[in-house]
């Protein structure tokens, strides 16, 4: 048993040989849940998703600012046979070789309140035809217009509704993405300090059963102690060794966790400090609901969703009646044979069309449309007031477990320490052989048993404290919403 105590001594002096040479990185929750927020997988992902909802909003806003485009035809040429009729009412083909080229500069303006638009064109045509050697010009240097649907369904308007709403929602959801990284970096934050606990408290079992062993040794040789405790003390050294081997997976495993989702990839040792201090703010259940129900998202998807159901009600009742529209022109036309004649003295040109479309029998299908897209109104106000319940039901659940946690911590943090205090009188006393292994046992028992239940009531309260974050988007600690950090680098 010497030879295996001289190669446990061998190694235990390699490890901390090995850790001098290579120092562990020592990092805090805040910095951990800092850096996930940064530079994780997740975190990418939602810088992502909250850059594709701004430029979302940039291209709805360019819908209502004056469009200029420039469009046409260069060439069009053709070479073929033209059916002509002659005079004696036969018909003969005529090869024609021709070119048509067009260019149009347009700039319209629509007008959301009403769904229809303004425009401002210019236009000019050329004709070629090369088996005659004739060019001819045919341009329009300004037509002013104007097209309007008149009791139909206007898709702008109610746009202009809904797409703030939506922007307002994406602007809050990546906050919320935020705060759901830190949710989920906490819990592996404390699963790896869990585990790193149990192996300091199994290489710290370890040493000790194994000193408690040889000192039960020598006093079996003195007559002072029975085998049976002997044994049992052997035993607890072998079992010690099985725990400290488990421990040492499981932070292998648990570093390899939060090294993955935070996105570390260098091999440094993690060293987690153990996070004593916790916010003192009073927290009541009331105040967090008022303030989720302020910045979360869910506030504004409801309304927007009730706005999107209105609107399919509108559009089923748009396309159920009387459908008109009117257009009209006034401009300018011209053509000659040259590209500069086009422009002198060109007369005027005016259009005018009212087009309209009105069902007479339609066996009733615009009304089943009708009474389809209500209904889903309604079902969609129900899912709301339901959604709305259980929102407030977890908000106010969390707050309250948040409050329980709370004194809860200084419950378990107490009994550590008056745990760990019992174990090492404990541990005195029966190296003077005052009591039995199996009190020792207990006392040992009960003094890993009690670091164990501190860790995880302090990894059960900073998961409340940041969930309840992400259920409020509210920092409680400095009394303030929680807002997106907007990129700098973007043009509004």
């Amino acid at each position: 048993m010497k030879s295996n105590f001289t190669c446990l001594v061998f190694v235990m002096l390699l490890c901390c040989a090995q850790s001098i040479a290579q120092p562990a990185r020592q990092l805090g929750l805040q910095e951990v849940i800092t850096m996930a927020q940064q530079q994780s997988a997740t975190a990418k992902q939602a810088d992502v998703s909250h850059e594709s909802s701004y430029w979302q909003w940039r291209s709805f806003k360019s819908d209502y600012r004056p469009q200029l485009s420039l469009n046409g035809t260069l060439p069009d040429f053709s070479r073929t046979y033209t059916p002509v009729i002659q005079p004696d009412g036969t018909t003969d083909f005529k090869p024609v070789s021709i070119n048509n080229s067009e260019l149009g500069l347009t700039l319209r303006q629509l007008v959301g309140p009403t769904g229809g638009s303004i425009f401002v064109t210019s236009l000019m045509q050329r004709f070629d035809d090369f088996d005659r050697e004739t060019t001819r010009y045919n341009g329009n240097p300004a037509i002013v217009g104007f097209e309007q649907p008149l009791f139909a369904f206007n898709p702008y308007a109610w746009a202009r509704k809904v797409e703030p709403l939506r922007y307002q929602e994406s602007q809050r959801k990546f906050v919320e993405d935020k705060e759901t990284i830190a949710v989920e970096a906490s819990k592996l934050y404390f699963d790896l300090l869990l585990a790193q606990v149990n192996q300091r408290i199994a290489t710290q079992n370890l040493a000790n059963n194994d000193t408690l062993y040889h000192i039960a040794e020598e006093k079996y040789k003195l007559g002072r102690l029975s085998k049976n405790d002997v044994l049992q003390l052997q035993l607890a050294v072998l079992n010690a060794q099985l725990a400290q081997d488990q421990a040492t997976l499981d932070e292998q495993n648990a570093t390899l966790a939060l090294k993955t989702f935070v996105g570390l990839k260098d091999n440094d040792t993690l060293l987690l400090t153990i996070p004593d201090s916790i916010p003192g703010t009073i927290i009541s259940a009331e105040v967090a609901l008022a303030e989720a129900q302020k910045n979360r998202k869910e506030a504004i998807s409801f309304k927007r969703r009730l706005l999107e159901a209105e609107s399919i009600v509108a559009k089923a009742k748009g396309d159920n009646g009387l459908n008109m529209s009117v257009f009209a022109t006034f401009g300018l036309s011209n053509s000659a044979d040259n590209f500069s004649d086009v422009y002198t003295r060109p007369e005027n040109l005016q259009r005018a069309r009212i087009g309209f479309n009105m069902p007479l029998m339609d066996w009733g299908r615009q009304r089943s449309n009708y009474k389809v897209a209500e209904l889903n109104r309604q079902l969609v106000q129900h899912i709301i007031t339901q959604e709305e319940a259980t929102f407030e039901q977890a908000v106010l659940s969390q707050a309250n477990q948040y409050i329980t946690l709370q004194r809860r911590l200084k419950t378990t943090a107490a009994a550590d320490a008056i745990a760990q205090e019992r174990y090492n009188i404990t541990k005195n006393t029966f190296i003077v052989g005052r009591i039995s292994i199996t009190d020792l046992n207990i006392a040992l028992s009960e003094k890993d048993q009690a670091r164990r239940a501190y860790i995880a009531s302090l990894a059960q309260f900073w998961a409340a404290h940041y969930s309840l974050r992400q259920l409020t988007l509210y920092d409680f600690e400095n009394q303030q919403p929680i807002v997106a950090e907007i990129n700098t680098n973007s043009n509004n």
